[in-house]
């Protein structure tokens, strides 16, 4: 197993990591026996787990071509987690080579191992930050000029809103993100939802995520995944389950067990205020 430096105080090897139970769960060798541990239990109350979070994966390639084909060559990767096999900017780059990603994560451990990784990667940059903290992210960003928000960025949250228990603070989260992008902006998320889980399986993969270093884990339903884009335009086939958004195959009449839902939005109308203007601007950087 490669520990890559994946252990810092407060994520040690014998607490489970959110971001190595991921990378298990994609066939990833950056975890240790109490990730594993977890994933076998998150596993065994919702088996279709493993083939959910590959989907998202997937959707995150497919997301990421639609916006290169579109134009975008900013990228702000928001809850990024490990480094693995097709990062955003391994696929934006077969399109757009010139294009510049920045990915965040609120692990100390998983962002040294990215900043290792991306060392030697022009045009990338791993910070550490908190999604919760909207504002001191986009503020962090502009600040180091590394992409122009005044320019169209595309914004991806993926499988990581579901970790904020709270719904207003999800919503606001999401909502900052828009209010701040530049017209011609996309924001894509994905969030779990637990289709027809039973209440008990629920209770028990909640049970295990919550004794992750990530805390409890929310599902939400449909209405509430599409109110995240508020006024943003809709990407044809909208919210949708991830491994049919875009990808050739038609959406089942209804999900069956837990998965994620997905989408791409674009901003159409100029905000009313640049980057500097965020909550808390005048505030000194993380």
């Amino acid at each position: 197993m490669n520990t890559g430096g994946m252990t810092s105080p407060g994520v040690g090897p014998d607490v489970p990591n959110v971001a190595r139970i991921y990378d298990y769960f994609l066939g990833g060798t950056d975890n240790f026996p109490a990730d594993r541990a977890a994933a076998a239990k998150i596993a065994e109350a919702a088996p279709e787990v493993v083939q959910r979070v590959r989907e998202n994966r997937e959707f995150l390639g497919r997301s990421v071509r639609f916006l290169a084909a579109a134009g975008i060559h900013q990228f702000l990767d928001v809850g990024a987690g490990l480094p693995t096999r097709e990062n955003v900017h391994q696929v934006a780059r077969r399109l757009v080579p010139a294009a510049r990603v920045v990915y965040v994560d609120n692990d100390p451990a998983v962002v040294a191992h990215a900043q290792s990784i991306l060392a030697t990667v022009p045009g990338t940059i791993a910070i550490e930050a908190d999604m919760r903290e909207p504002a001191a992210i986009l503020r962090r960003v502009a600040e180091q000029g590394f992409i122009d928000l005044a320019q169209p960025v595309a914004i991806l949250m993926l499988a990581v809103l579901h970790f904020i228990p709270d719904d207003a603070q999800a919503a606001a989260i999401a909502a900052t993100f828009r209010e701040q992008m530049a017209a011609g902006s996309y924001l894509a998320i994905t969030h779990a939802t637990a289709g027809n889980m039973s209440a008990s399986n629920l209770a028990q993969a909640a049970q295990t995520y919550a004794t992750s270093s990530a805390g409890s884990i929310t599902l939400r339903g449909h209405d509430e995944i599409e109110a995240l884009f508020g006024e943003l335009e809709l990407a044809e086939p909208g919210v949708v389950p991830a491994a049919h958004w875009r990808s050739g195959t038609a959406s089942p009449p209804a999900i069956y067990g837990p998965t994620f839902l997905g989408g791409l939005a674009r901003k159409t109308v100029a905000r009313g205020s640049g980057p500097a203007a965020a909550p808390g601007a005048d505030a000194p950087g993380r």
